[in-house]
């Protein structure tokens, strides 16, 4: 999560240097990779070309008189768009700029003493670049002031912390719930969105059927937005967007980005022109095809939940939109979407199609109290930016709670757990602070955890939080004072091992994940099922192994196809299976011997069944089992073992 500190600065007032906040926010459990301007340059100024020539030995170049405020600056520029009357970025001599350092020259025989600059040139990331910004020197507008800074004047003025959060705070993944962290760190109350718009006399509600057809989805909200007008966004949607690494667009793809950001909530817009007055959601029929936003055709599967039309697919839910529906220059009416969707479903999807922004938020958990902010944050953009008409009513679906969670819990239990002696005013006062309301009784706090902390639901977590606010440093680090008793070791183990290896067997330890045809290997076909991965790094690692002599045949290919051929191995390690509806893990030992085997000084033979029956009959008598074994032959043999050099003890 890039948290741009301008964003965050118009929900909650904090006036600190962005190494502090970076630091001050690891304390409290957010690790940061970085933290950094948005624009690493110095010694810019806004300047005005007085006077602009050809260079005499060049056909490109240019002599400009630079007027910087406090002098007239001679400088050489070979930009096509360079002419009088221009103001401009100016790098002075020593400027630090990505590209280097900017140094007083001669270029072909006329002094330079300094640069005038494109926005690529100030380090601005390639995405965000227009040909434009590329291919000559940035323009200003003419109301700008020579002398002042043009970082601020841009509003490029921004620092950028990016944070690396554990998987459980996807709240953090929104500017607001960013504020409400900082606010807790440095008490400061968290200011209100305004969602405040104007509705036309129209039901929308009345005109728009809302179908959902599947449990996937817990709530769905839908407005309608009438009369858009399409054009670029303002600068500080712009820059707030390029600061948390999302490209600008137009003003109306980017209020649902900025939204997004701002309150963690995914939207998505639909050219109201396309649809038929319906939005279903429902799973994805098998094989189903969708065209996204990217332009590539996507084959779903019933796994996959998508927004339908009614009649076929116009969107894939979480994750990305369809391309029929999406917004064009050419839009006029808009229709907002505000939802919540399965977490582990959105997750399965994006894994196999594509990982956005927004399907990093709903595989996480969303607030289904932030979805109303959200599509109402979105009105109030889109009528203050795009002259929007908001039409009156809204489609809604929800199966959701949105009550505050009440946990009850000590001070007691607090104390004992951190180990601390915290006042009973301090822990009260790390909840205010977290925005939590509280009531108390005795030594009993109940506390009202708001549905944005979705990561809360037990009494440690509120330990959890008392600790990172009152602060890890003043836990005392103490010794465990416990009764201990002596432990016991199972020696057995240690013994099998140290038996196979006096024997002439190597010890080996292998995966116990196997690929599917692996693990049918060696293995009857009686009632016991492989247990699969439901989400595997990889195919050839996707199922635990039913036994352990797939590893060691595995091994026995590498050797020999690396002419290794006299093999003795051993391992002793587990397997997996499942028996009805039990899970089933057992320790096992397995051996394999091919070639020469090795017994001793000039003592070696060719490995065959008997020499490998003689180990296990050596094995089971060092371990007490002389006289109560036999050999038997198996009915119901492996297809992979032969049926004549088999036995079963």
């Amino acid at each position: 999560m890039k948290l741009s500190t301008n964003f965050v600065k118009d929900y909650v007032d904090i006036d600190v240097d962005v190494k502090r906040l970076a630091e001050d926010m690891t304390n409290v459990g957010n690790e940061y990779d970085s933290a950094e301007k948005m624009i690493n340059a110095t010694k810019l100024i806004v300047g005005e070309v007085k006077e602009c020539e050809m260079h005499p030995d060049s056909d490109h170049l240019h002599i400009c008189k630079v007027d910087i405020g406090t002098e007239i600056l001679n400088i050489v520029c070979g930009a096509p768009n360079v002419r009088k009357g221009l103001k401009v970025i100016v790098a002075q001599a020593g400027a630090q700029l990505p590209g280097g350092v900017i140094k007083k020259g001669m270029i072909r025989g006329q002094e330079s003493n300094g640069m005038l600059c494109s926005i690529q040139e100030l380090g601005l990331e390639n995405k965000f670049l227009t040909d434009k910004d590329k291919d000559g020197i940035h323009e200003l507008p003419q109301d700008a002031k020579v002398g002042q800074d043009p970082i601020k004047l841009l509003g490029y003025d921004d620092e950028i912390i990016d944070f690396e959060l554990t998987a459980n705070r996807g709240d953090l993944l929104s500017i607001l719930g960013m504020a409400y962290e900082i606010g807790a760190i440095y008490d400061k109350p968290v200011k209100e969105i305004d969602t405040s718009y104007k509705e036309t006399n129209e039901d929308f509600s009345k005109e728009f059927k809302l179908n959902i057809a599947t449990k996937n989805c817990s709530i769905f909200l839908s407005k309608k937005a009438k009369n858009v007008t399409i054009k670029e966004s303002p600068a500080f949607i712009k820059n707030r967007l390029m600061a948390s690494g999302i490209r600008p667009i137009n003003n109306v793809v980017d209020i649902s980005n900025y939204v997004m950001l701002e309150t963690g909530q995914p939207l998505h817009f639909y050219d109201a022109d396309t649809l038929k007055d319906t939005i279903e959601v429902r799973q994805a029929h098998q094989n189903e095809e969708l065209t996204t936003l990217d332009g590539i055709k996507r084959e779903l599967s019933q796994e996959d939940i998508v927004i339908s039309d009614g009649t076929k697919a116009i969107g894939l839910a979480g994750v990305m939109g369809g391309l029929d529906t999406e917004i064009e220059d050419n839009t006029k009416n808009i229709i907002i979407e505000s939802a919540i969707f399965e977490p582990t479903k959105i997750r399965f999807t994006s894994k196999k199609i594509v990982r956005s922004e927004a399907s990093n938020r709903f595989e996480k958990g969303l607030d289904p109290n932030r979805t109303y902010l959200a599509i109402n944050r979105a009105c109030n953009l889109l009528q203050k930016y795009a002259n929007a008409e908001i039409v009156g009513g809204m489609a809604v679906f929800d199966t959701t709670n949105k009550e505050d969670k009440k946990i009850d819990i000590t001070f007691t239990k607090i104390n004992d757990i951190l180990g601390l002696q915290i006042p009973n005013e301090s822990i009260l006062d790390c909840f205010r602070r977290l925005g939590f309301k509280y009531t108390v009784k005795d030594d009993t706090i109940t506390v009202s955890v708001p549905t944005r902390r979705i990561d809360i639901s037990i009494k440690e977590d509120l330990i959890e939080e008392v600790g990172r606010i009152y602060g890890v440093d003043n836990i005392e680090g103490k010794l465990p004072i416990m009764p201990l008793k002596k432990g016991g070791y199972d020696k057995t183990t240690r013994e099998i091992r140290n038996k196979m290896i006096s024997l002439g067997l190597n010890e080996t330890l292998s995966y116990i994940l196997v690929n599917d045809k692996e693990a049918h290997q060696f293995v009857n076909n009686d009632d016991k099922e492989s247990i699969k991965l439901l989400a595997p790094l990889t195919e050839e690692r996707n199922t635990l192994r039913r036994s352990i002599l797939q590893s060691l045949y595995k091994i026995y290919e590498y050797n020999t196809a690396r002419n290794v051929k006299d093999v003795s191995i051993f391992e002793i390690g587990k397997v997996f299976y499942k028996k009805a509806e039990e899970y089933i893990e057992e320790r096992k030992i397995a051996g394999l011997i091919s070639g020469e085997f090795y017994s001793g000084i000039e003592n070696e033979k060719k490995a065959d069944f008997y020499i490998i029956k003689g180990i296990v009959e050596e094995l089971l008598d060092y371990l007490g089992y002389n006289g109560r074994y036999s050999f038997v032959v198996p009915k119901d043999l492996p297809e992979e073992l032969h049926p004549y050099q088999t036995a079963r003890n």
